[in-house]
């Protein structure tokens, strides 16, 4: 039947008959109302649910969303790497790009991509991901393939800064975008599926190179060319078929039954109770609305910063091994074809070991031990590539610091969004976290210069001291979010929390007495 709310917007009301779990005797009636085409339980508690399979929700929401997420990513951060193997083969000599030249062919990328994230993310709620990461997907789709008809150093520069415009919304996107469907304590396993899609790109960038030099000639274009092209028409391609396939939110999907749908935003709403919800305390919702001084509170928020430093950790050594990996091992004294497929087993093993580890940490409800563990793992493995020539123990010392890596990153994305309430907070906090991070690339850029060949010791020395750096933040975070943690346990037991309504504890998002931080 239908009804009218108080403010006027249309309400349809369907019984569901919901048969509850074994300590229920009789069927029961669960209310699912429409109200503006939302699926809500009216009275609704985590006991309305019951009778719910929540895994086989995950699992139904990882079959509809991470396939197609991971493939977005796989193909953006291909488009972005892959300057590395044209490198390789020729694109340097043919349009006579000096190695400086070439490093700030590299960096330009990431000055458009840091400036462009946060405005991104904030118009990803509004316009909906279905429509925008499509729509920036074809832009750079676009970049990519006329990237294979630059003739200097000036089209190769400006083709670079406008890549980095157009990817600059993906990755902050779909890692938002994520938070919209699933809790803290079982994100970091999807973050992991969706980033492992990078390892993959690193491991297909180099099968992909070797294979598609081989057209060398074709159309009298060189080999290097064809890689741009052809892979610029297959993200377009892509881009096509994911306006009809993407999913925007839980309350709107097409794949959830209604009951299904207000459990997800049920269990979205609720989860800063961090373990409470259902308890006879009264439920702090999160603030879902837009207002600026979220935005603000993100740039002000002490954790985002020292968190950023955390990220460069990880992120510069990311992208060094991304950017110059090829290059790297070419430098040991391999073929061009041989470097390209030298370069598979590392991504691999390094996409396996990323989702183990989400899987592990997601268990265990921890983020800090496993980040600060993988960071060590990667001072072990850059101090093998520095300290010596031999081109096995190089090799073995590259394999070790991207093994750490690509587990690590989707660590200190989640651990940052598991920390941060309030939904436009959290779109603003990665933005910003990604954004200002990954000028981390930019530096990074310009570690491995041709002329610290083959050897490459400034380039390696600069990463162990990010990774110092980083591990440094680490323990700050970790010392903070105790402090405070402890401070709050201590508030709520003397009876502070009842001088605050749920709505004033909603506003204050993670600053709530109420709220947890994730160490």
């Amino acid at each position: 039947m239908a009804t009218y709310g108080e403010s006027g917007e249309k309400t349809d009301r369907m019984e569901v008959d919901a048969v509850h779990s074994s300590d229920h005797s009789e069927n029961e009636k669960v209310q699912v109302e429409h109200c503006n085409g939302v699926a809500v339980i009216s009275d609704e508690t985590l006991e309305s649910f019951a009778h719910l399979d929540e895994k086989k929700i995950l699992r139904k929401m990882d079959r509809h969303l991470i396939p197609m997420l991971a493939l977005l990513y796989l193909l953006a951060f291909l488009d972005r790497g892959n300057i590395g193997n044209a490198k390789i083969e020729g694109l340097t000599d043919d349009i006579g790009v000096l190695p400086d030249q070439y490093n700030w062919c590299l960096t330009v990328f990431f000055f458009t991509y840091a400036a462009f994230e946060v405005p991104s993310n904030l118009l990803l709620k509004k316009l909906r991901p279905s429509i925008w990461l499509p729509t920036i997907m074809v832009a750079w789709g676009v970049v990519m393939t006329l990237m294979g008809i630059v003739q200097n150093y000036g089209g190769l520069l400006a083709a670079r800064l406008f890549l980095g415009v157009a990817e600059a919304g993906l990755f902050p996107g779909v890692a938002y975008y994520l938070t919209m469907w699933y809790c803290r304590h079982e994100i970091q396993f999807r973050q992991a599926m969706f980033f492992s899609a990078a390892s993959v790109a690193g491991a297909f960038s180099g099968l992909l190179a070797f294979a598609i030099a081989k057209m060398d000639g074709v159309g009298g274009l060189a080999g290097w060319r064809w890689i741009f092209i052809l892979e610029g028409i297959v993200t377009v391609v892509v881009a096509v078929i994911a306006f009809f396939v993407l999913e925007d939110f839980p309350e709107t999907s097409r794949f959830l039954n209604e009951e299904e749908k207000a459990f997800v935003v049920f269990r979205l709403k609720y989860q800063a109770q961090a373990g409470k919800i259902g308890s006879k305390q009264v439920q702090v919702a999160e603030a879902d609305e837009f207002a600026w001084k979220y935005v603000w509170a993100a740039f002000k928020d002490w954790q985002i910063w020292v968190n950023i430093f955390v990220y460069w950790g990880i992120v510069c050594p990311l992208y060094g091994i991304s950017l110059f990996l090829p290059t790297i091992v070419k430098g040991l004294g391999y073929t061009s074809s041989h470097a390209q497929l030298m370069t598979v087993p590392i991504y691999i093993t390094a996409a396996i070991l990323a989702v183990i580890a989400a899987y592990i940490s997601d268990k265990a409800g921890k983020r800090s031990p496993f980040i600060i563990g993988f960071l060590c793992m990667m001072l072990v493995g850059f101090t093998m590539c520095i300290s010596s020539s031999n081109p096995k123990v190089v090799y073995g010392g590259i394999f070790i610091a991207t093994c750490a890596i690509y587990p690590a990153f989707p660590g200190v994305i989640t651990w940052l969004c598991n920390n941060l309430a309030g939904s436009y907070k959290r779109s603003a906090g990665m933005a910003l976290q990604i954004g200002v991070g990954n000028l981390g690339g930019a530096m990074a850029s310009n570690f491995y210069r041709a002329k610290d060949g083959p050897r490459f010791i400034l380039g390696h020395a600069l990463e162990l001291g990010f990774i110092c750096v980083g591990i440094i933040a680490s323990v700050i975070l970790i010392l903070g979010y105790s402090r405070i943690n402890k401070d709050r346990d201590a508030r709520e037991s003397r009876g502070e929390r009842d001088q605050y309504t749920a709505e004033e504890l909603s506003a204050q998002g993670d600053k709530a007495l109420t709220w947890r931080y994730m160490l």
